[in-house]
C-alpha cells in the first residue's frame, strides 16, 4: 500500500506483509489469499532503490529485509495454502518475484512484467532467476532475464507464467472467481496438492516424486474428515461441506 512509489518494497512494508502472511498461514479459517497493489498503476515496482540509496547516504548501512523476503513471500517455502497474485499494473524486479512466488497469477490487461536488474547493475536475487527458469522454457526465460525487457500481460500468458488475463476493471473480480473455484475444493486436498507439487519439482525421478505418502499434507488429507465427506456428498448428489480437517 505505497502507491506513491508504485508499491515499491522497503523493509517496513516487507515486515508488515510478512506478519500478514504469517497470520494467514497460521489461521485455520483462512484458506486462500489474494495479494494486489494499491492504486491503479502498479502491482509492485520491486525493491525501493531510492530508499536504499538515501539510507546508505545517511547511515552508511544497507537496509535489512525480513528473512521471508519481499512481501514476506519470496523466501517463504512452508505455506501450503494457495496464494493468488492479482497483478494490476507494473510488476518489476522484486514485484515480479513476488508474483512468481504465488501459485496463480491473474494479470490485468494493462500489466507488465520484467526482471530489469541487470540494467542497474544488479540481479534478480529474490528467486526470480530460479523461479522463472522453472516455469517457462529456458530460452524464453533467458531472453527476458538477459535483456531486462518488459513483457505485457498477454505475452506473459502465452509464455506460461500468467494464469489468466482479465480486463483491468475486472481484475479483482477475476481473482476472486479463481479463489472461489479453489474454495469449492477441499482445503485439505488443495494443500496436499500444492505441497506434493512443490516438493516434487526437483525429485530426481518420477518414481521418487510419486511416493506422496511421505508428504505430511497428503497424509493429513488421507486421514481427514474431508476425505470421507467428499465421496459421501458426491454419492448423495449434494455440495460437500468441507471442514478443513
Amino acid at each position: 500500500n505505497r502507491p506513491e512509489v508504485y508499491n515499491a518494497c522497503h523493509p517496513m512494508a516487507n515486515q508488515e506483509l510478512t506478519d500478514a502472511f504469517d497470520a494467514f498461514a497460521a489461521d485455520p479459517e483462512l484458506w486462500v489469499a489474494i495479494i494486489t497493489g494499491a492504486g491503479d498503476k502498479a502491482f509492485c515496482a520491486g525493491n525501493d532503490l531510492k530508499y536504499h540509496a538515501e539510507l546508505q547516504a545517511k547511515t552508511g548501512k544497507r537496509p535489512v529485509h525480513p528473512a521471508k523476503g519481499f512481501a514476506g513471500l519470496t523466501s517463504r517455502f512452508d505455506c501450503d495454502k494457495p496464494i493468488i497474485a492479482a497483478v494490476n499494473g507494473v510488476a518489476m524486479g522484486g514485484g515480479f518475484e513476488i508474483a512468481l512466488a504465488c501459485d496463480i497469477i491473474i494479470a490485468s490487461d494493462k500489466a507488465t512484467f520484467a526482471l530489469p536488474e541487470p540494467r542497474v547493475g544488479l540481479a534478480a536475487g529474490a528467486g526470480g532467476m530460479q523461479r522463472l527458469s522453472r516455469m517457462i522454457p529456458l530460452k524464453k526465460a533467458m531472453g527476458m532475464m538477459l535483456t531486462g525487457r518488459h513483457v505485457p500481460a498477454q505475452e506473459g500468458y502465452e509464455l506460461g507464467f500468467v494464469t489468466a488475463v482479465a480486463p483491468h476493471a475486472k481484475l479483482l473480480d477475476e481473482a476472486r472467481r479463481w479463489a472461489g473455484q479453489i474454495l469449492e475444493c477441499s482445503p485439505m486436498s488443495v494443500r496436499a496438492t500444492k505441497q506434493v507439487v512443490m516438493r516434487s519439482l526437483d525429485a530426481p525421478a518420477l518414481e521418487t516424486a510419486m511416493h506422496n505418502q511421505h508428504f505430511p499434507a497428503f497424509v493429513a488429507m488421507a486421514h481427514s474428515e474431508d476425505t470421507v465427506e467428499g465421496p459421501k456428498a458426491f454419492a448423495e448428489k449434494r455440495k460437500p461441506s468441507w471442514k478443513g480437517r
